[in-house]
């Protein structure tokens, strides 16, 4: 019964510093907590600082990734070839030749607010994430604050 007692203390303290190490709180027993005590109580209050912030450092969230749109079917190159055609008539310029330079500038255009939105979106889902881990970090160090531990 000892043996298993002692394992079931070692299991915790696994998981324990696990999360320790997963969201970086350095937790002291300022209040003289056994290993074991500690064990315990890090895993509850991280399990209850879980509950709280939707967030497991266990199981962390990957943030979505947004892909670039393809450009086919946008008006962009439309546009552009318009407006090359436009040019090209003006200046007495091939009007062919400049609608298709036209077109193509038009998709460039496009792409690239594509990969901004791709990349602004990218950054608002890490962000997402990172808010989750504060959240979490926020809670288990008050649960554990409450317990008389120091975190820091």
């Amino acid at each position: 019964m000892r043996a298993i007692h002692w394992l079931s203390g070692l299991a915790l303290l696994t998981v324990a510093l696990h999360a320790q190490a997963a969201v970086g709180q350095q937790v002291y027993p300022a209040k003289g907590q056994s290993p074991g005590q500690q064990a315990s109580d890090e895993s509850q209050c991280g399990a209850w600082a879980t509950e709280q912030s939707g967030f497991d450092p266990a199981h962390p969230p990957v943030p979505a990734t947004a892909t670039n749109a393809p450009v086919t079917g946008s008006g962009a190159r439309v546009r552009g070839a318009a407006a090359g055609a436009t040019v090209g008539a003006i200046g007495g310029n091939d009007v062919g030749n400049a609608a298709a330079k036209g077109a193509v500038v038009g998709g460039v255009v496009r792409r690239n607010r594509n990969r901004m939105a791709a990349s602004q979106q990218n950054q608002a889902n890490a962000q997402q994430v990172q808010g989750m881990e504060h959240s979490y970090r926020m809670a288990r160090k008050s649960c554990l604050e409450g317990r008389g531990y120091t975190v820091n």
